[in-house]
């Protein structure tokens, strides 16, 4: 895809909606963190179901801890992998206590040695918390990417990186809710919305959808 299709990619989603957020509910830093390990493999919907309870009772690191393992998986059974993602939780509520003071670090590498916290989980906290311009792949960004031609890789990290090469700086803060929003609601995986797409005749997928 052409830089100038590019900019008007970017230019008509941020006209559709200029101020995106995540869709996962939060009130602190540190309640995102437990959100966003939570959604892996999970929709986001079924995130907000159990940490409504969870977070009304045990909304710091220092409850979570209390809580411990079986507690907190009995809050969130119903999300995939639970037993793993609680076990995750309840180490990056210790570590995040006994290294950080129960704040959620402004730094990468920092973040990254969190249990349960890899390359995406990081780059959502310094995108939504720290306003860093992070892009961070998801299942419907690399979908979008390489359907559209935006930013065609073969995994994740490579995609990333052609984001944050193509997409205009002005763009950068809010490209990543952007496409997860358009990939999730619109550029869907097995039927494609294309005829209510806003930017149907700026993408190169062949094979679009008709009404």
């Amino acid at each position: 895809m052409s830089p100038h299709k590019i900019k008007a990619l970017f230019a008509r989603l941020a006209a559709d909606n200029p101020e995106p957020a995540t869709e996962l509910h939060y009130r602190t830093p540190y309640q995102l963190l437990v959100a966003v390990i939570l959604s892996a493999q999970a929709t986001d919907k079924g995130v907000n179901r159990a940490t409504g309870p969870l977070f009304g009772d045990a909304p710091t690191p220092t409850t979570i801890l209390a809580l411990g393992e079986e507690k907190l998986a009995d809050y969130i059974q119903t999300i995939g992998l639970y037993r793993t993602k609680a076990r995750n939780v309840v180490a990056m509520s210790r570590l995040l206590l006994d290294r950080h003071g129960g704040e959620v670090p402004h730094d990468r590498a920092a973040l990254e040695a969190l249990p349960g916290v890899g390359r995406k989980t990081a780059n959502v906290i310094l995108n939504i918390v720290f306003g860093e311009p992070t892009i961070a792949v998801d299942t419907h960004i690399f979908r979008l990417a390489n359907r559209t031609g935006l930013a065609p890789g073969k995994d994740v990290v490579a995609v990333e990186k052609k984001l944050m090469k193509v997409v205009p700086a002005e763009f950068r803060r809010h490209a990543h809710h952007w496409l997860i929003l358009h990939g999730r609601y619109v550029c869907k995986a097995r039927k494609p919305d294309c005829p209510g797409c806003t930017i149907r005749d700026l993408c190169d997928y062949r094979d679009k959808t008709e009404a």
